[in-house]
């Protein structure tokens, strides 16, 4: 069994990597700065730490610290001698990183460099793993997209994200640091709190308040429900022909907003959708992913498609008192 450290583990999508990781035997480092990137004020969920670690608290050694601080880091990895590591840790929202360009900069790009400067130095680690995003392609010229689709980011996010992938595989090739990419999509699901769009829709549904389609709904993506992002964040983490590609972690198929909508309404049929025509011309024109690569090198195998996906979503709000609307 291996000691994984995760930065920025006690996120959304960390702490279903942490929990997963604790099931197979492995031992969990969770680094963290424990920050809102949204305001707390707007977060209907108050305890939203407690529900993605119930259980499983006192398995995890967890340490405070921002990747942006490299002594610090430092002294955690060397403290902790990890065997593998997940990067995870960044300003997780595009439309934030577009809003606050320079935090964007040194939480996306800054903070990946630091663990690698870190790395350059140790021989104990062995596979960084770095989340990048879809964001890095831009305008998808082919559905589903590739790996070696081009490159050409819309945004800030997708352009530190892609900075953040050239810098793993350059040190990679020069201090002979073995490494993963993986590049996640619309990822979705229970105690998700920085207001994606899946979660404005399921909250809104819930709380009984309408949802807007902008664009009329048309704006297509790979939704991945967060458990199977996990397994496959661990599938390439572990996997032996995991080491030095890049791949595409999402459930491989497109669906649009409307449809997201649309299943929605299937299980709260007074829900309000609005249409409005007006749409974000910036915002890259995607669509599915191509895992046949993912599938062919590391056993990828995406289980939760999107209606079965929501109902889960749904499944574990019901329970919560802040949704008595929903039960």
């Amino acid at each position: 069994m291996s000691k994984v450290l995760i930065t920025g583990g006690a996120g959304f999508i960390g702490s279903y990597v942490s929990r997963k990781l604790l099931e197979m035997g492995h031992e969990v480092v969770v680094y963290d700065a424990f920050v809102h990137y949204i305001s707390p004020l707007k977060s209907v969920l108050k305890d939203f730490f407690e529900l993605r670690f119930a259980g499983i608290v006192d398995q995890i050694d967890f340490r405070r610290g921002d990747t942006r601080d490299q002594a610090h880091l430092r002294r955690v990895i060397l403290d902790t001698r990890p065997d593998r590591i997940l990067h995870l840790a960044a300003l997780p929202i595009a439309d934030l990183s577009n809003r606050h360009s320079e935090e964007a900069l040194t939480s996306i790009l800054e903070g990946a460099v630091n663990v690698l400067e870190v790395l350059r130095d140790v021989d104990f680690v062995e596979r960084f793993v770095y989340i990048s995003s879809s964001m890095i392609y831009g305008d998808f010229e082919e559905i589903p997209a590739p790996e070696d689709h081009p490159k050409r980011p819309k945004d800030i996010y997708g352009g530190t994200k892609y900075a953040g992938e050239v810098m793993t595989e350059t040190y990679g090739r020069r201090y002979g640091i073995p490494y993963s990419i993986i590049r996640p999509s619309a990822v979705y699901g229970p105690y998700d709190i920085n207001r994606r769009v899946s979660q404005i829709f399921v909250e809104n549904a819930l709380l009984g308040k309408p949802i807007t389609l902008f664009g009329g709904g048309h704006q297509n993506l790979d939704f991945t429900f967060v458990e199977d992002t996990a397994r496959g964040i661990i599938q390439v983490m572990f996997h032996e022909n995991g080491e030095g590609q890049a791949f595409n972690i999402t459930y491989g198929r497109g669906y649009t907003l409307r449809e997201f909508a649309e299943i929605l309404q299937t299980h709260i049929p007074d829900l309000e959708i609005k249409i409005v025509e007006e749409e974000d011309v910036f915002r890259p024109k995607r669509g599915a992913l191509s895992i046949e690569k993912a599938k062919k090198l590391v056993d990828y195998n995406p289980q939760v498609p999107l209606e079965e996906g929501i109902q889960r979503y749904l499944d574990a709000y019901r329970n919560l008192e802040v949704f008595d609307r929903g039960r």
